[in-house]
């Protein structure tokens, strides 16, 4: 999970009546670059993709129609949220929080920082750890840290440049599982 910018609604009045409007959605789309704004995976490709309460409808009504409880997520992780929220614990926001200040990722598994209960409660109520994901996450570093150990291999000083600069890139925030991909080059002292 990482921070998202939130945008400023592009179509204020339309979200008087429907928060999933085209305008409005495209907003959050582009915002999260196309991935689920909790598990980070590419939506758009494969989906079109929620715009999804953060806290339920069903427990606000009155934040229904409000812009800052608005996100792009994923069914998976829409359904797994489903109405459950805790106002005392509530799950992490990215679009209001750092989602660094809760989680940590340790190979693929997304952990809470120590003590930190929004953090567990977000990964467990929301399955960020389901197996699927944990796949997913499992081929993506996979691939990475055989590149890194192709390119450490190297004698040519412009093939590891080039190839250290690609490797950067895969953790930037538009790259699907990006926190994770960020804390493998931190742990190769990569970034």
């Amino acid at each position: 999970m990482r921070r998202i910018n939130r945008p400023s609604c592009p179509n204020p009045t339309a979200l008087v009546t429907n928060y999933k409007h085209p305008d409005n959605k495209e907003a959050l789309v582009n915002a999260s670059f196309e991935k689920c704004s909790y598990c980070e995976s590419e939506v758009t490709h494969i989906y079109f993709g929620d715009i999804e309460h953060i806290r339920p409808k069903s427990k606000y009504p009155n934040l229904e129609f409000e812009w800052s409880n608005l996100g792009f997520v994923c069914a998976t992780c829409n359904n797994a949220k489903s109405n459950k929220y805790d106002e005392g614990t509530p799950y992490i926001n990215p679009y209001e929080e750092n989602p660094d200040d809760f989680l940590i990722a340790v190979g693929v598994f997304l952990k809470n920082k120590q003590g930190n209960e929004r953090g567990e409660l977000t990964i467990l109520d929301i399955r960020l750890n389901r197996p699927e994901l944990l796949e997913k996450r499992q081929t993506k570093l996979e691939s990475i840290g055989k590149t890194i150990d192709a390119c450490m291999r190297t004698r040519n000083e412009s093939l590891k440049n080039n190839a250290l600069k690609a490797i950067k890139q895969e953790g930037n925030e538009d790259k699907e599982y990006s926190f994770f991909v960020k804390m493998l080059l931190q742990l190769h002292q990569l970034i």
